[in-house]
């Protein structure tokens, strides 16, 4: 299980929750009389419609900051790892590593002599030491929301294979001494996950290696850390499995109660390519139980920022909001009462699209990490920049297909 640190006392946390509240209040009266206008005269004034749009607007922005701070709050204190070639390394060690590698970033040299305690090189790079690693997968951790709800595992070989039971041991009532007839045995699938290099190539002057304050490995780790997180959080909502992770949009959509092992099951929206005109809560609430009661204690919605501002004006039968802020900080956003995590690369509402996911990722979704971050130092492709080609394996996949569900914006 993953170590969060929390910030709940924070001023900046505090702040952003203030501005999450009192824009969601100045959004709600405006919403309300909007409404209030459609059902007195069927349509609202153009000017309280625009209002409507620039306070939603500044609620999304709100949350956003709140959701990064939190997120700051969340990076997880990583256990020792394990390295390129199947050891756990402990953080404490490699001093003498970390410093050859930085003389190699900034000259060339260096890691010949000293080598040796968890670095590695061939034509591909050297191994970065493992606090470089750690650096990388923090940030990572940090800024792909991807990371944050599903299970991250960090294998020493390429291929991830993981045996599923797709249908449970059978089991019976029997009398003190009656026969007990064999029952039919678990039904095991193999998952195989494989890694994909993910590669990004950041460029500095030499004058900047040169500058003894600057902290290469911390340069390093957020200068990939943009390029990799876009892409991880692609591939991990929609990325087709070829030379990449496969993501869990990518995999045949079935309506819930015909779905079996293998594919996502779909809770129709009641309208194509648009939520139902009448109660679009009631389908919001069958995607909350289309998943098993297990997986809803951890569940939560999955949607991009413009499918969040059209449920936040929904309300429920006794007029209250659906969508609800945080009510505290180190807290996100809710919706009936479920966490809301808002992915960017999910689709916008559209006909037939797969807009909101809902269920519990921990159980539903892995993410594997293939130990080692290599770096190769090129400083003649690009002069006079230094170009630093850092390649990471990762891969991913659906781990359990009855953890998450997704809804289908269609009319059935």
């Amino acid at each position: 299980m993953k170590e969060t640190k929390q910030v709940p006392g924070s001023p900046e946390a505090g702040n952003a929750l203030h501005a999450v509240m009192a824009a969601f209040e100045a959004f709600r009266d405006a919403n309300d009389q909007r409404l209030g206008e459609i059902e007195r005269k069927a349509a609202a004034d153009v000017l309280l419609e625009e209002k409507v749009a620039r306070i939603d607007a500044a609620v999304a922005g709100a949350q956003a900051r709140l959701d990064r701070v939190v997120s700051e709050g969340r990076r997880p204190e990583l256990a020792p790892s394990v390295s390129a070639f199947g050891r756990t390394t402990s953080p404490m060690k490699g001093e003498d590593t970390k410093a050859a590698f930085g003389d190699y970033m900034r000259s060339g040299f260096g890691l010949e002599v000293k080598a040796g305690l968890s670095t590695a090189s061939n034509s591909a790079g050297h191994v970065v030491p493992e606090q470089t690693e750690r650096a990388i997968e923090r940030r990572l951790m940090a800024a792909s929301p991807m990371r944050e709800i599903a299970t991250v595992r960090t294998v020493a070989s390429g291929t991830f294979r993981k045996p599923v039971s797709i249908a449970g041991i059978e089991a019976g009532w029997v009398a003190e001494t009656a026969a007990r007839p064999e029952t039919d045995p678990a039904t095991l699938a193999l998952l195989e996950f494989p890694s994909a290099d993910l590669y990004a190539c950041p460029a500095a002057t030499q004058a900047l290696l040169d500058d003894a304050l600057v902290d290469l490995d911390d340069w390093l780790a957020s200068e990939v850390e943009d390029a990799f997180a876009a892409q991880e959080t692609q591939a991990f909502v929609a990325g087709d499995g070829v030379n990449k992770p496969k993501g869990f949009l990518a995999y045949d959509a079935v309506a819930d109660g015909d779905a079996e092992w293998g594919e996502i099951g779909y809770v129709a929206s009641g309208a194509a390519g648009a939520f139902a005109s009448t109660s679009p809560v009631d389908r919001l609430i069958d995607l909350i139980y289309a998943p098993k009661a297990r997986y809803r204690p951890n569940g939560r919605f999955v949607m991009n920022r413009k499918t969040v501002s059209a449920v936040r004006k929904f309300k429920d039968a006794d007029g209250n909001y659906v969508w609800q802020p945080a009510g505290r900080p180190g807290e996100t956003a809710s919706l009936l009462g479920y966490p809301v995590t808002e992915i960017e690369t999910m689709p916008d509402v559209a006909a037939n699209s797969l807009s909101i996911a809902f269920g519990d990722f921990q159980r539903g979704y892995l993410i594997v990490d293939r130990a080692g971050v290599r770096v190769l130092r090129d400083p003649y492709s690009a002069k006079p920049y230094v170009l630093f080609y850092t390649t990471k394996r990762v891969g991913g996949g659906v781990q359990n297909f009855d953890a998450i569900k997704v809804m289908k914006f269609a009319a059935s």
